[in-house]
């Protein structure tokens, strides 16, 4: 190891680790306790990952798995058990006879032609995943499933870790709150849940992570030539994971601006310098994909297009008019999208506390209810931290439209995602987890309101809410069991 990486290795907290310890943990529990492909999209997206990992070629959108893949989800009654709340996964010991002929079955043709929803993805992250796949690849199907779980797994690992970092950015001198919000992000039941699946979810929470992270640093301590070097690249990586990730970039961007124009007053040369710098590592990816496209002949936008676009049923106001409805109570004047609900308590709120499966396993009604109250009380003692240090948000209100940027983006992204295919499939895209790029700034929100209970009391009520995020993912967990094995 490097003098530079042992330097890097020293400057990560033991606390750091630890979160990401018990993340990965707790990813792999979520793991162990979800049926192979029970999950929104697994089988597509390990589709995608056999494709590529037994013939080198991308997949297809549209048609059906693999023979292979079908057989064994055949035998596990996964076309039964999706989507079906009273059905529980096989059990008795004829099904598992079955299942494991299904699994001793050789002789399949290479690859899966066809990934359904996950084909139109970029490929880096299931690139990653053709290395366990391939490691596992004398075991069952089953076996090589696991083993691409386990890196999701770590993928979590990472975004806890990045968490943790980031409030410590935010927050340098409360050191006990560094703690209180890395150690709530790890036991977040929906990273636990998403990171203990196949799906591009678990590497883009993770670059996510590290993004906010690098951005708060640099807002911290300055855009140097490695900071602007390391945003340009995990915004790169973020294009090649998820097209999710263009709600970020926006946001991303604006933060290159602040910081080069922050920069200014000591080297002008470095204002044109490091955000060429980093713009340009961002933007390769995408000037490399539409190159290929068009010296190929394809649509400039390739799969993108046919497999997001959608078809647009409104003009550009009614599709705003959707977007803010999603989220935020409807205006006078706007037509009444969501008839009867309350979107930010009934698909967000209830979404975050828990829907889990294939958003097929819910708490019962009174769970919601009752989250409610801490809820309140969390939001409460964040706002009394931020207003006992309104002379600081003053001084760093640039660093903060930043952050709202990347969340404004990444929710309009969602919601004209939804626009796209509205009103056939309606709330479809209204899904909690789509919003998990967020969760350092729901560390953050969770640290300050543990600071907002007062120096005496702070770590108690950090204590208070590590324990409140630790029965949330104790009683998660059970309720999975309880739907799948029940």
């Amino acid at each position: 190891m490097s003098a530079s990486a042992r330097a890097l290795w020293r400057r990560v907290p033991n606390a750091a680790w630890a979160c990401a310890l018990l993340a990965c943990l707790n990813a792999l529990c979520w793991s162990i306790l979800t049926p192979p492909f029970e999950a929104p999209d697994e089988p597509a997206h390990f589709a995608y990952v056999k494709q590529l990992a037994e013939t080198g070629r991308l997949p297809k959108p549209g048609g059906e798995s693999a023979p292979e893949v079908q057989l064994v989800l055949n035998a596990l009654n996964e076309p039964y058990v999706a989507h079906s709340p009273e059905t529980g996964t096989i059990a008795t010991a004829a099904q598992q006879r079955a299942l494991a002929t299904a699994l001793a079955a050789h002789g399949f043709p290479a690859g899966s032609e066809y990934a359904g929803v996950a084909a139109s993805q970029p490929p880096l992250y299931y690139a990653l995943q053709a290395i366990p796949y391939t490691l596992a690849s004398g075991g069952t199907l089953l076996d090589r499933l696991a083993l691409m779980r386990l890196l999701s797994a770590l993928m979590g690992a990472a975004t806890a870790l990045f968490a943790f970092m980031f409030v410590r950015e935010l927050l340098p001198r409360e050191r006990w709150a560094w703690t209180v919000g890395g150690v709530c992000v790890a036991l977040c039941p929906l990273l636990g849940f998403t990171s203990g699946v196949v799906s591009p979810d678990a590497l883009l929470l993770a670059v996510s992570g590290a993004l906010f992270y690098m951005l708060a640093r640099a807002f911290r301590r300055g855009l140097d030539t490695p900071g602007a070097v390391a945003i340009g690249t995990l915004t790169a990586v973020g294009f090649l994971t998820k097209l999710n990730f263009l709600g970020l970039a926006p946001g991303v961007l604006l933060g290159v601006l602040v910081l080069s124009v922050r920069a200014a007053a000591a080297s002008a040369r470095r204002v044109y310098r490091l955000p060429t710098l980093a713009i340009g590592i961002a933007a390769s990816p995408v000037v490399v994909y539409l190159a290929v496209n068009a010296l190929s002949g394809d649509p400039l936008l390739g799969r993108v297009a046919s497999g997001e676009a959608g078809s647009l049923s409104g003009s550009v106001g009614s599709e705003l008019s959707f977007i803010w409805q999603l989220y935020l109570p409807r205006l006078p004047g706007m037509h009444e999208d969501f008839y009867g609900i309350s979107t930010l308590r009934q698909l967000w709120f209830d979404g975050y506390v828990g829907r889990y499966g294939w958003l097929d396993t819910t708490f019962p009604g009174w769970v919601y209810d009752l989250a409610l109250l801490p809820a309140t009380v969390i939001v409460a003692l964040c706002a009394r931290a931020l207003l006992a240090c309104h002379a600081a948000l003053r001084v760093r209100l640039g660093e903060l439209l930043v952050y709202a940027a990347m969340a404004a983006g990444l929710a309009v992204l969602v919601g004209a995602t939804g626009y796209s295919a509205y009103p056939r499939l309606s709330t479809e895209f209204a899904q909690a987890r789509y919003l998990l790029p967020l969760l350092p700034l729901a560390g953050a929100v969770l640290a300050l309101a543990a600071r907002g209970a007062g120096r005496r009391w702070g770590p108690v009520a950090g204590v208070l809410l590590i324990v409140l995020f630790l029965g949330h993912d104790i009683f998660s967990q059970l309720q999975e069991t309880a739907r799948f094995y029940g």
